[in-house]
């Protein structure tokens, strides 16, 4: 692994000089950690006594806080209710130095609770309100996000499928973008479709890929990872395209074509919420630094490795990832 991330310490020194703005779905994540040693005599389920409760952002304000503890500036653009939540998540944020930017809306703040029992999750609760409810228009976009796109080198879409991205959103913060000669990169969830095209990065796993090609495989198929590759370039003429493939690691592509597949960097799994984040945050400050694709990969790869390594969502430090990378030297 150290062989791969060859000048880390530099790469680390010029993301520390960059400036992100994060688009899209924020939420807050609540953690309820408990113990339970018996069942309830009111349904066959275990009671939980509770140790103590804990808070951290979730979605597109995950993104930020990694790119925060990576060492960037950041700010992130995104729907904070006017409720306890929302409040809470705010200054979750702004608590790591991050400026937040709130759409307009009168619905709730996203809520995720998970209850934890001896480091295993019991169960999610989820709170949010229909997709319409967080909607905003290219017009609300543009008066929001214009000068801080003109001040950032980057800009990362978080799509969660929550509402905030849609097509006016995504097309006008994207032409901005590339007028303005920034970095852009989505991270897409099909299930609801965006229109896309010419981005610099987006970030699909297996199964989202398959989604955005349009190819649906019988069970037990191989993945057809070439076909994939030309198609979503074909579809959306995205200048980098990485696929994270889980255990199988990250296959990386660019024109259409199969540049290479690196394994997979994680030593011990505890918990892979939020992992995504924390690998598209990577991925985009190296690239975003002047690393080349194999490099940021890699460096992405290793960030990871370190956080799927912790209970619940995580981030990484810079000191974190260098001794996670000699360890691997």
């Amino acid at each position: 692994m150290g062989t791969q991330i060859k000048g880390l310490p530099g790469l680390l020194r010029k993301i520390a000089k960059l400036r992100i703005l994060v688009v899209g779905d924020v939420m807050l994540d609540r953690y309820i950690w408990g113990d339970a040693t018996r069942i309830s005599p009111e349904a066959p389920v275990p009671v939980i006594d509770i140790n103590r409760e804990t808070w951290t952002a979730g979605g597109g304000g995950n993104v930020a806080l990694n790119l925060a503890a990576l060492g960037a500036r950041c700010t992130v653009a995104g729907y904070f209710g006017a409720d306890d939540a929302g409040g809470k998540l705010r200054q979750t944020l702004q608590d790591k130095g991050i400026a937040v930017l709130s759409t307009p809306g009168s619905a709730q703040t996203i809520l995720k609770t998970r209850v934890m029992v001896q480091r295993q999750q019991l169960c999610r609760i989820d709170r949010e309100s229909p997709p319409a409810s967080y909607h905003v228009t290219a017009a609300q976009a543009e008066k929001l996000l214009a000068k801080e796109i003109a001040a950032c080198d980057a800009v990362i879409l978080s799509d969660y499928a929550k509402g905030i991205l849609n097509d006016e959103l995504v097309t006008r913060v994207a032409q901005l973008a590339r007028t303005a000669g920034k970095f852009i990169a989505l991270d897409p969830k099909p299930r609801r479709p965006l229109a896309f095209r010419d981005l610099d990065l987006i970030t699909p796993n297996k199964r989202e890929s398959l989604q955005l090609a349009g190819i649906e495989l019988p069970p037990h198929a191989p993945y057809p990872a070439a076909v994939v590759c030309a198609e979503l370039h074909r579809r959306y003429g995205t200048r980098h395209l990485v696929i994270t493939l889980g255990e199988e690691g990250m296959l990386l592509s660019a024109g259409g074509r199969i540049l290479k597949t690196i394994p997979t960097a994680a030593r011990e799994v505890f918990d892979v919420s939020g992992a995504g984040d924390t690998s598209l945050a990577a991925l985009v400050l190296a690239l975003t630094a002047g690393a080349p694709l194999e490099q940021a990969a890699y460096f992405s790869n290793a960030a990871a490795g370190v956080v799927v390594g912790k209970i619940g969502t995580a981030t990484v430090t810079p000191r974190e990832l260098a001794a996670y990378v000699a360890h691997e030297s």
